[in-house]
């Protein structure tokens, strides 16, 4: 069963502790799909030069920005990104009543990928995003790749503002947000859009979301986890830190109490996805938290983690430095080099035997996160130091080698993890 679930957020600096927007995003795929991390530079394209979108043409942009993408192995387009201009952009399913196309169109994934290899602020990336949608299309329409469709939502963030953009075929609304907010697997955008392509009279403020959607908006998975993100969001506003969106992303808890501490018990429900024990259906594929910085002071810190939040690390990555490549690895099928595929394995391994290993797993990756908080801002300033004195080669240098560093301490974690439980056999 294909998973209908993923959960993004947002909070601007007003609601964070550090004055600072904070973004996070759970992509939720189906449980053997492998989605790697890869980074791609800043490009220039010649006239004529086309985007290699899966299904329809498109003309390439004159520079594409240097970004990082999580990008489900199969794939042109990304679940969740950033670029170097401090745009981060996740996604997610929405589903309209809109017939099925007999046209291609663009998929979600792939407006994701162009809004941040062509968007220098969110509001450019918006209008990218928006553009395409209008003269392309995207939502449910047949091929013969055995691809699934479907409609889709987006935040899309920057140091300063934030947006949500959700679309039906070739009709979308953008929301600018005010404070915080998680959006999932359900409509959200009303009547408090501030554009829209749709057609409205004068005075009429159309209702996005109930024009066009197909299920009930007030039950359902994506219904319940997204009041479960804006609740905890709204209880912990002006206290949320890049820590309170790892422990969002890993939740299983209830929207009904959200003063409740965070739950991660591995079970069905909640934000963080579990698959089955047969390892059918959904799960969490990859996540990210992306702690921005709109005054200079540092640079930004981005958290990516693979598969299971619950059960994961978050490494900090810099798009100032190279990305280390082993994250870019993994396909369909597992290999043993693959990070994604690794933590792919821990998760099962440590769900075959949880009373036992889930302890272990999270005590050891507990102390690893806490030694990265330190050292991971220290680094943000001082690659900030380095690159405000003009010396960005040595700044991405001391990034790259930080990060490769972090990386293969990680995968030794992991590969001692796996080790040590099969040996227990």
């Amino acid at each position: 069963m294909f998973p209908q679930s993923c959960d993004t957020m947002v909070a601007l600096g007003a609601a964070t502790q550090n004055g600072q927007t904070i973004f996070a995003k759970n992509s939720d795929r189906p449980a053997s799909e492998c989605q790697p991390l890869e980074l791609h530079p800043q490009k220039n394209h010649a006239s004529g030069d086309e985007a290699p979108c899966q299904f329809v043409t498109l003309p390439e942009a004159e520079v594409t920005y240097r970004h990082v993408g999580s990008r489900p192995f199969w794939c042109w387009g990304y679940e969740q990104g950033f670029n170097a201009h401090q745009v981060v952009i996740g996604n997610e399913a929405v589903h309209s009543h809109l017939p099925v196309a007999t046209t291609p169109k663009l998929i979600g994934m792939e407006l994701l990928r162009l809004g941040l290899e062509r968007g220098k602020t969110a509001a450019d990336a918006v209008d990218v995003m928006t553009g395409l949608i209008s003269e392309y299309g995207q939502g449910k329409f047949e091929n013969d790749a055995n691809v699934r469709t479907y409609d889709n939502g987006y935040i899309v963030a920057d140091p300063h503002e934030a947006y949500v953009i959700e679309t039906a075929g070739h009709d979308w609304a953008v929301k600018k947000v005010e404070g915080a907010l998680g959006i999932s697997n359900v409509y959200s955008v009303e009547t408090d859009w501030a554009r829209t392509s749709c057609e409205t009279s004068v005075g009429d403020r159309l209702n996005f979301a109930d024009t066009f959607t197909k299920d009930p908006r007030t039950e359902g998975s994506g219904f319940t986890r997204r009041a479960r993100s804006c609740a905890v969001l709204s209880h912990l506003t002006e206290q949320i830190d890049a820590h309170t969106m790892m422990h969002l992303l890993s939740d299983h808890g209830s929207e009904k109490s959200p003063s409740d501490v965070f739950q991660t018990d591995l079970k069905q429900g909640g934000i963080c996805v579990h698959c089955n024990e047969d390892g059918t259906g959904g799960n969490t594929a990859a996540s990210l938290v992306a702690d921005l910085c709109a005054d200079g002071s540092r640079l930004p810190v981005y958290w990516c983690s693979f598969y299971s939040p619950c059960l994961a690390l978050f490494l900090p990555v810099f798009i100032e430095g190279e990305l280390p490549t082993i994250l870019g690895v993994g396909a369909d099928g597992h290999t043993g080099e693959s990070p994604w595929w690794l933590f792919h394995q821990l998760s099962r391994v440590v769900r075959e035997e949880p009373d036992e290993r889930v302890g272990l797993v999270r005590e050891r990756w507990c102390a690893m996160q806490a030694e990265l908080f330190k050292t991971a801002y220290m680094m943000a300033e001082e690659g900030r130091h380095l690159i405000d004195r003009e010396k960005e080669e040595k700044a991405g240098q001391v990034l790259t080698d930080y990060m490769e560093g972090n990386v293969r301490d990680m995968l030794g974690e992991v590969s001692g993890f796996l080790e040590t439980f099969d040996r227990k056999k």
